[in-house]
């Protein structure tokens, strides 16, 4: 068996915790699946940061200003691309509805990686997820957008799927998710990927084909650092199915840390932060249209002035309408980059608990494997033990009557229980010599009449089971024998099982920590550039909106002042003298406004 090493594809983490080392087996022993090199990446210390990014999602893991790794061995052009050292980006640059190898039309999505360009429906996107999903089961893969609900397809009949923002979203989305495949450490360098971008094959071919074709039906009972080796182990198949609502009785307390980080950060994503964001950018969604409207009744108004008011009330009616694009606009930064990074987020959640999960299970296999083959020993035990008995009862009965001589070897040979076969010498002095009726220390076998099958001096449980082995005319010390070889048959798979569920329990343990450390960074680094791109969001709002008021104000302080209205150089001029009382002041003031009406204005 060769030497097993910590196949760990990521960063070095810490040692596994005394919670989580298992009875009875040392997990750091030999490993019988040798290890895969077509599943790890090149370069394991690859970091998926690279330089800074305009909008979201961000590169990051960490590291701002690290650079990419660069591979020397390639399996193809898009890989070779991919890791070309330079900040590439996958791009959807457009959606097309067409029929092409369908009967009904759909959406197809142009994927433009480097100069290959790909077409893709949206459930092949799905089918990618959910194969990569199988192929690593230890690592986190991204979400891709969530399919319509009955609600969209009950609102919008038919249309559900022709849905322009839909679509909009979607793409995305779908533009993310293949970036974030792209900058992950591990699953960049799988090829069903690079074959995805290609566009060179359809992706019923590559379904058809190695090694999506060797996918497992039961991910549980194959390899975890690669569930389609073919040369893997028979003794997986005897590993148990584990409930991942099953209790383990030494847990691994950093998992369940994690488990519980992952249940707040859920919550707290897909409860309040989710339901604020949706009510805000309705109200948002509001204020923008009230200010469409408001902007339509002014320009509408300036429409019965002339001179310079008309041209004052049309230039408000523009700031207004300049308030309603930035608006829209605002809406539609805080989408992409706070509103959908948000959702997705919250299903990173749903991913990292059925990374958990799957982690449990593995680790309730181990258990559950140590309690079988605990139970096989304690079985074999009494199988030898009751061998080990009718032996020696069998022996003293024996010492009681004559031994033909020609018989002392055959029946040691029969004791012996090897499967050897006798000496044909031996069976023939056997069969030529007569029967001595002083040699039945056994009891008959039994015959077809119930009432001759209890042997004599046998209790009541003895008889019953004497009685149902004449019936299946089985013989108990055949049966007995064959028991043992069967049982140590089973703890021998068992063994190997175990030992196996260990290795992958190990291997599971570190590559998920790793992951997760992995994702926190990425985590960290994208909630940065969600935080800033609302910020700048915001500011590019107040700003746009300033320079329109503004220029509002200007063209407003070109009115001339209100006929009615005296100047404020001539009511200092024309102020009453002191002696006048405050009554007197009211009613000159009152008359001198009336006296200022020009042709009835």
């Amino acid at each position: 068996m060769e030497a097993y090493e910590d196949e760990n594809p990521f960063s070095t983490d810490p040692p596994l915790s005394s919670a989580s080392s298992t009875s009875h087996v040392n997990v750091s022993a030999p490993s019988s699946p040798p290890v895969n090199t077509d599943h790890l990446p090149s370069s394991p210390g690859r970091d998926s940061i690279g330089g800074a990014r305009p909008s979201f999602p961000s590169q990051g893991t960490g590291g701002r200003g690290s650079a990419p790794t660069v591979k020397s061995d390639f399996c193809c052009v898009r890989d070779q691309w991919l890791h070309s050292g330079e900040d590439v980006e996958i791009l959807i640059v457009d959606a097309l509805k067409t029929s092409e190898n369908s009967t009904s039309p759909y959406i197809a999505y142009v994927i433009r990686a480097g100069n290959a360009e790909a077409r893709h429906r949206y459930s092949e996107f799905e089918s990618l997820r959910s194969n990569l999903t199988k192929l690593y089961p230890t690592l986190i893969i991204p979400p891709i957008p969530s399919k319509q609900t009955i609600s969209d397809y009950a609102i919008k009949q038919g249309k559900a799927r022709e849905d322009a923002a839909l679509i909009a979203r979607r793409r995305r989305m779908l533009q993310t998710f293949l970036n974030r495949i792209a900058r992950h450490p591990i699953i960049s360098n799988e090829h069903v990927f690079h074959r995805f971008l290609s566009g060179d094959v359809s992706w019923g071919e590559v379904l058809h084909q190695p090694p999506l074709s060797q996918l497992p039906k039961n991910i549980l009972k194959a390899p975890a650092h690669n569930p389609t080796d073919p040369n893997a182990s028979p003794a997986y198949q005897a590993l148990p199915n584990a409930s991942p609502a099953h209790p383990l009785r030494r847990p691994d307390q950093r998992f369940l840390d994690s488990e519980v980080f992952t249940n707040k950060f859920a919550v707290h994503v897909s409860g309040p932060m989710e339901k604020v964001t949706r009510r805000t950018m309705k109200r948002w969604s509001e204020y923008s249209q009230d200010h469409m409207d408001l902007g339509a009744a002014w320009n509408g108004f300036s429409l019965n002035e002339t001179g310079q008011l008309s041209t004052a009330i049309e230039k408000t009616g523009q700031a207004i309408d300049s308030t309603y694009m930035s608006t829209t606009r605002l809406l539609q930064d805080l989408e992409q980059n706070w509103q959908e990074p948000l959702h997705e987020y919250g299903q990173f959640a749903a991913i990292i608990k059925k990374l958990l999960v799957y982690r449990h299970q593995k680790h309730v296999q181990l258990e559950m494997t140590q309690d079988a083959l605990e139970s096989r020993r304690e079985s074999l035990t009494e199988l030898e033990k009751s061998e080990r008995e009718a032996r020696r009862l069998e022996e003293a009965l024996g010492q009681g009557r004559p031994t033909p001589p020609g018989r002392s070897l055959s029946r040691s040979q029969s004791e012996a229980g090897d499967g050897e076969e006798r000496d044909g010498t031996q069976a023939e002095a056997e069969e030529e010599e007569p029967q001595d009726p002083a040699s039945a220390f056994l009891p008959p076998h039994p015959g077809p009449s119930p009432s001759k099958r209890r042997a004599p001096g046998m209790g009541l449980l003895s008889a019953l089971s004497y009685t149902l082995h004449g019936m299946m005319d089985a013989d108990p010390e055949s049966a007995r024998r064959n028991g043992i070889s069967k049982t140590r048959e089973t703890i021998s798979q068992l063994e190997d099982a175990l030992h196996l569920a260990a290795q992958d329990l190990k291997y599971s343990s570190s590559t998920i920590q790793a992951d997760l450390d992995r994702f926190q960074r990425q985590k960290v680094a994208d909630l940065r550039e969600m935080s800033i791109s609302m910020a700048r969001s915001h500011r590019d709002w107040c700003k746009k909106n300033l320079e329109a008021w503004e220029e509002a104000k200007r063209e407003i302080s070109k009115i001339p002042d209100h006929p009615n209205r005296i100047p404020p150089e001539q009511v200092q001029a024309q102020s009453p003298p002191p002696a006048m009382s405050p009554g007197a002041k009211k009613d000159s003031a009152a008359r001198r406004d009336s006296s200022a009406t020009i042709n009835g204005r």
